[in-house]
């Protein structure tokens, strides 16, 4: 009885209302045909042949799917401790929030951190700590072979593509960049009027799908690459190998989405489906890739030039560092991204599955070139899930020149991490290209929040370091961050880590890395 409740109580109120609304009762006419309307839904659900559970549970099993589609709701607002959130926790989503609105962050009481846990990290201070050091840390980036090099902040907007986010979106980040000195990653849907709108400093990303400088068979255009490339706003030029959310998988744009503002971004046909494809067709050996590096380093008016990757096998990148020392070409600087990354939408295997961690993978790039003999010149990016000041002082301390963040700068424009950036009803009007909905982002006030929260995070980091004793974060190395293990033992990164001395490639590799370096090639990935 209990199983078809959901048929058998609206039709009886159905029935008893009938009663008084026959009497000329307008209110229980309504009633009725409120019963009514349940009970056919009833009946649908007991004859449909699609769903197990509303057949055999007519009416009642629906609340199944309300309570589904509220769960990640009650879970982040209602049930979810401050520390424990994925992919941001709640304490990480409230700093960003707090720092950008300018906001107190500061917090009492204590930490919320079992700092006795395994697995929790901290920062090695100095007992005769520094005063606060100047908080507009730069880096020049630029090697020998280029002619205008950038000066970067540290910290910096990661690769996010005109389709992924709303134009406001793009437009508060690329005026809050422009305020607050630090660049703008296009991301691979190439150079839109919105990153250009408000002139901030931009990285152009050329993703295996060349957007915006592709010829009609989807092949690299050498003119066209030339003619943005050489916009003074565009400072660096990154060619995407992969990122950390999907590594080594291509994509489709479907036609129905390829508007034609969207289709004058990327150089492609309106209302046709646009191909990403997993390879790029312009080289295909490590000698290959620094070839084309240094052939849109000639193109673009010796800007820098480099690439990223989320590291797979390692061999490959190992060839690309014998490539480096065969040729002499060096890109002028190596983005790392982190497995851990976030995307619009990528197959769950790839998203939890696939791809180095950052912190593996940064530590891996950092010894092969430094084994390789070819760190000099060449600077070293950090992307993934930085946003606090401890995060870009991890990730500097294992050798990173400056970090990027993508979902950061997103929370700071308004994001509430509500993980519908692929059905683009996206509730802040950040991730989706509804106008209805991304018209509710003030361009300006959340410019400022961009400003803002770079600000106050970059000064978090230059307090973490003048307590360690130093004025640039690039004096911090591994022995300075330290973790507890799980067995209760604490060490620091350079005690955990194997780390390579320079040349040591060279001469007689460890026997960790004897298989790895003799099986690469500058002639072959894999």
């Amino acid at each position: 009885m209990i199983r078809y409740g959901g048929l058998f109580v609206p039709a009886l109120a159905a029935l008893l209302c009938a009663w008084p609304a026959s009497r000329g009762h307008a209110g229980w006419w309504i009633a009725t045909a409120g019963f009514g309307l349940l009970t056919i839904v009833a009946l649908w659900d007991l004859f449909q042949p699609w769903h197990n559970l509303r057949r055999n549970y007519p009416l009642i099993s629906r609340m199944r799917w309300y309570i589904e589609a509220i769960r990640p709701e009650l879970r982040q607002y209602l049930f979810e401790s401050d520390t424990d959130g994925r992919p941001f926790s709640r304490e990480q989503r409230e700093l960003v929030y707090e720092r950008a609105k300018g906001a107190n962050d500061k917090h009492p009481f204590g930490t919320k951190h079992d700092v006795y846990a395994g697995g929790h990290e901290w920062i090695e201070h100095s007992i005769t700590p520094k005063e606060k050091a100047d908080d507009r840390f730069r880096i020049d980036i630029g090697g020998r072979d280029c002619r205008q090099p950038y000066s970067a902040s540290v910290y910096n907007i990661s690769a996010m593509s005109f389709g992924s986010l709303s134009p406001n979106a793009l437009r508060a980040m690329n005026l809050g960049a422009k305020t607050g000195g630090f660049f703008h990653d296009t991301g691979e849907g190439g150079v839109s009027p919105y990153h250009l709108e408000h002139g901030g400093d931009l990285v152009w990303e050329i993703g295996s799908g060349y957007f915006g400088c592709r010829d009609a068979n989807g092949h690299f255009d050498a003119g066209q690459f030339s003619e943005t490339a050489q916009l003074d706003a565009v400072k660096m030029i990154e060619i995407k190998l992969s990122q950390g959310a999907k590594p080594g998988h291509g994509g489709v744009l479907p036609g129905a989405k390829v508007t034609e503002e969207i289709a004058r971004t990327r150089k492609v046909p309106a209302w046709q489906d646009c191909v990403s494809p997993a390879a790029h067709s312009a080289f295909s050996t490590p000698t290959g890739l620094l070839e084309f590096v240094a052939r849109l380093r000639d193109l673009c008016g010796g800007k820098p030039t480099g690439f990223k990757l989320c590291i797979g096998d390692p061999v490959e990148f190992l060839g690309i560092v014998k490539a480096m020392r065969e040729t002499g070409i060096r890109p002028d600087f190596i983005v790392i991204d982190g497995g851990e990354g976030g995307t619009g939408a990528a197959p769950l295997e790839l998203t939890n599955r696939v791809g180095l961690p950052l912190r593996e993978g940064l530590l891996f790039a950092i010894n092969a070139l430094v084994g390789g003999d070819v760190r000099d010149g060449i600077r070293v990016g950090a992307s993934g899930k930085a946003v606090s000041g401890f995060g870009l002082a991890s990730n500097m301390a294992l050798g990173a020149d400056w970090c990027n963040s993508a979902r950061g700068f997103m929370f700071a424009v308004g994001c509430v991490q509500s993980v519908n950036c692929h059905t683009d009803k996206c509730p802040s009007g950040v991730a989706t290209q509804n106008p209805r909905r991304w018209r509710a982002i003030d361009v300006e006030r959340k410019a400022d929040r961009v400003a803002r929260f770079h600000k106050e995070t970059v000064g978090a980091l230059a307090t973490l370091v003048a307590v360690a004793g130093f004025d640039h974060p690039q004096s911090l190395r591994p022995k300075h961050l330290l973790r507890r293990d799980l067995d209760g033992s604490v060490s620091n990164a350079a005690q955990r880590y194997d780390l390579l001395d320079r040349g040591a490639l060279l001469l007689e590799p460890p026997p960790s890395w004897q298989t790895l370096w003799e099986a690469a090639s500058a002639d072959r990935f894999r």
